[in-house]
C-alpha cells in the first residue's frame, strides 16, 4: 500500500506541475519585447539582441504568484495537504525560493539536498510557440521539492493501516477464542470422564454389597436365623442410605448450577457449630489414632447462616481433612476461630497428603479431583469443595486454601458477623 500510494502521489504531483508549466510557458510566449521598434536600428547588434530577449518567468512572476498556481493545481488533483518548496532556475541566474503553505521557512537548498525525506520533481519551462525570441530566452526549469513524502503517505494511509491492524486483531481474538473454547471443551470432556469413573466406583461398591446381602438372605440358614437376617437387612439399609446420599449430592450440584438452593438464614454461633462437628468426627478419628483440637479464640461468633448448609459446609472441610490424611501418620486436625474485623475467621488445618500448585488452583472447580490414575482409595465425586465455595459465597464470606504437598493443607473461611 505504501509503495502504490507513493507512486500515486508522485503521478498526481507531476500532472499538477505539468499543468502549471503549460500555463507558465503559454503566458511566457505572449510576453512583449521590452525594446521599441523605432530605436532597434540605432543600437549595436549585441546590445540589441540582449534587449530583444523576452523576460523570464522568474522576472515576470512573484514567488506568491507561482505558489498560488502550484497550490491551485495541487488542490485540483487531490494534493491539497502536500507540503512543497519550489524554485525556478535559469541558465544564467538561479532564483531560489522555498515555500510551505505560503510561509517562508527553511532554505530551498537544504530541502533540495535532503533526498532521504524529500522527493524532487523537475520540469523545463520550454516555449512551444516557435517565436523569434524563443531562442533568445534563457532555459528555465521549475523544481518542486515535496517535503517528507514518506510521512505524508503514511498519514494519508492512516485509516487503512488502522483498519488492517483492527482486522488483524479481530482475527487474532477470534483465533484465541476458538482455541480457548476447544481447550475448555477438552477440559469438560476430561471432567465428564472423571465424573463417570468416580460415579461408577462410588455406586458399584454399595450395589455389590447389597447384592451379596440379598443372596445371603435367600440362604435357608439365614432365613431361619433372626439375628443374621437382621444383620444383613441393616447392611442393605445402610448401603441404600449411602446410595441415596450420593444421588442427593449429585442433585444438589445440579441445583447449585441453577442457583436453586434456598438459604434460610438465622442467628448461629460458629463456636457451637464447630464443637458439634468435632464430636461427630471424634469416633472416626479415634479409629485411626488421630484427633481434632479446638481453639475457639473468637468471643464474637454470632453470624447469619443457614443451619444445615453452614454445618455441611464446615463438615465437608473436616471430612476432607480426614479422608486425605496420610496412611502412615495419624490424622491431626486443628480447628480454630479468631476475630478478623467485621468477620469471624475459621481455620481448619491438617497434616494430610497436601496438594501441588496445579491441584490447589482448581480444587473449587466442580467435579475436579486430583489425578490418582486408577487408584480410588478416596471416594467422592469432586463436588465437596465446589459446594463449600458456593455456600461461602452464599453467606457473603471468603475462603482461601493453602497447601504443601506431603505436609498438609489449611483452609481459611471468613464469615461476616451479625450486626
Amino acid at each position: 500500500m505504501l509503495l502504490i500510494k507513493k507512486e500515486q502521489v508522485r503521478d498526481q504531483v507531476n500532472v499538477a506541475m505539468f499543468e502549471v508549466v503549460e500555463e507558465l510557458v503559454e503566458e511566457k510566449s505572449k510576453f512583449p519585447s521590452l525594446v521599441s521598434p523605432k530605436i532597434m536600428s540605432e543600437w549595436p547588434r549585441d546590445q540589441l539582441l540582449n534587449l530583444m530577449r523576452a523576460p523570464t518567468v522568474a522576472q515576470r512572476y512573484s514567488v506568491m504568484d507561482i505558489h498560488k498556481k502550484l497550490r491551485r493545481s495541487f488542490e485540483k488533483h487531490s494534493q491539497e495537504r502536500t507540503s512543497f518548496e519550489f524554485a525556478i532556475i535559469s541558465s544564467t541566474n538561479t532564483f531560489g525560493y522555498e515555500m510551505v503553505s505560503g510561509k517562508f521557512e527553511q532554505s530551498y537548498e537544504k530541502a533540495l539536498t535532503d533526498t532521504i525525506h524529500n522527493w524532487v520533481a523537475v520540469w523545463p519551462l520550454v516555449s512551444l510557440s516557435g517565436s523569434e525570441t524563443e531562442s533568445l530566452s534563457p532555459d528555465e526549469r521549475l523544481i518542486v521539492v515535496i517535503s517528507d513524502l514518506n510521512d505524508y503517505v503514511l498519514r494519508s494511509l492512516g485509516w487503512m493501516i488502522a483498519g488492517a491492524i483492527l482486522f488483524t486483531l479481530t482475527i487474532i481474538a477470534a483465533f484465541y477464542l476458538t482455541v480457548r473454547t476447544l481447550l475448555r471443551q477438552k477440559k469438560l470432556s476430561e471432567i465428564k470422564s472423571d465424573f463417570i469413573n468416580n460415579m461408577t466406583h462410588e455406586l458399584k461398591t454399595p450395589l455389590a454389597t447389597i447384592s451379596l446381602a440379598v443372596d445371603a438372605i435367600r440362604n435357608e440358614k439365614v432365613i431361619n436365623d433372626k439375628d443374621k437376617l437382621t444383620y444383613f437387612s441393616s447392611i442393605i439399609k445402610d448401603e441404600n442410605k449411602r446410595m441415596n446420599k450420593q444421588v442427593e449430592t449429585i442433585l444438589q450440584a445440579a441445583l447449585l448450577d441453577k442457583d436453586a438452593i434456598q438459604i434460610n438464614p438465622r442467628p448461629l454461633h460458629v463456636n457451637e457449630v464447630l464443637e458439634n462437628i468435632r464430636e461427630n468426627f471424634e469416633l472416626q478419628l479415634n479409629e485411626r489414632g488421630g484427633k481434632a483440637t479446638l481453639e475457639l479464640g473468637a468471643d464474637q461468633d454470632l453470624v447469619e447462616g443457614d443451619e444445615i448448609h453452614f454445618t455441611n459446609m464446615l463438615s465437608n472441610l473436616v471430612d476432607n481433612a480426614v479422608k486425605y490424611s496420610r496412611e502412615d501418620v495419624p490424622p491431626v486436625i486443628q480447628i480454630s476461630t479468631q476475630p478478623a474485623g467485621k468477620y469471624i475467621r475459621i481455620r481448619i488445618e491438617d497434616n494430610g497428603i497436601g496438594m501441588n500448585k496445579e491441584t490447589l488452583a482448581r480444587i473449587f472447580e466442580k467435579f475436579y479431583r486430583a489425578h490418582t490414575g486408577n487408584v480410588h482409595n478416596v471416594k467422592g465425586f469432586g463436588l465437596g469443595l465446589s459446594y463449600v465455595k458456593s455456600m461461602v459465597d452464599a453467606h457473603k464470606g471468603k475462603i482461601k486454601a493453602e497447601s504443601t504437598l506431603g505436609k498438609g493443607s489449611i483452609f481459611t473461611v471468613d464469615i461476616p458477623l451479625k450486626t
